[in-house]
């Protein structure tokens, strides 16, 4: 009995080593399947940190694009304002020069001129003509 009892718990003992082997064979398979995972996983974060350092400097030059068009922008600004207040100048100078020739050729006309309705519609034939004429523009784009 008792060889037969050695021999029931060889087997089983051969038979636990083969579980074991096995087992070992499993945890084998899966240990390669996570050092590679291990490898690809550091290949994607050495590219994420690549990135990333790219999207940095990126966005330092974009900061630096934006700060040079503001002042660009800002210069402009300035420069469309003091051309704009010189052609309200020159506009009003225009005027002027408009109400004066009006009056000489208002003073150049005979005394038995027409009635002053008549006077205010010659003006504005007269404002109308002048706008035309600027208005007109040559190939080269001067005044006609």
């Amino acid at each position: 009995m008792s060889h037969s009892f050695g021999v029931a718990i060889k087997s089983l003992v051969a038979i636990l080593l083969l579980l074991t082997i096995g087992y070992c064979m499993l945890l084998n398979t899966r240990l390669k399947r996570l050092k590679a995972d291990e490898h690809s996983l550091k290949a994607t974060i050495a590219e994420l940190i690549t990135a990333t350092e790219i999207a940095e400097r990126a966005i330092g030059g974009l900061k630096h694009t934006v700060r040079d068009v503001n002042e660009n922008l800002g210069n402009q600004l300035a420069s469309a304002a003091q051309l704009s207040q010189q052609l309200k100048s020159q506009l009003a100078e225009g005027d002027n020069v408009i109400r004066r020739l009006s009056r000489i050729a208002i003073a150049a006309r005979p005394a038995t001129g027409p009635e002053p309705e008549a006077n205010v519609s010659t003006a504005k034939a007269t404002a109308a003509a002048a706008r035309e004429f600027s208005d007109r523009r040559r190939s080269d784009g001067l005044a006609a």
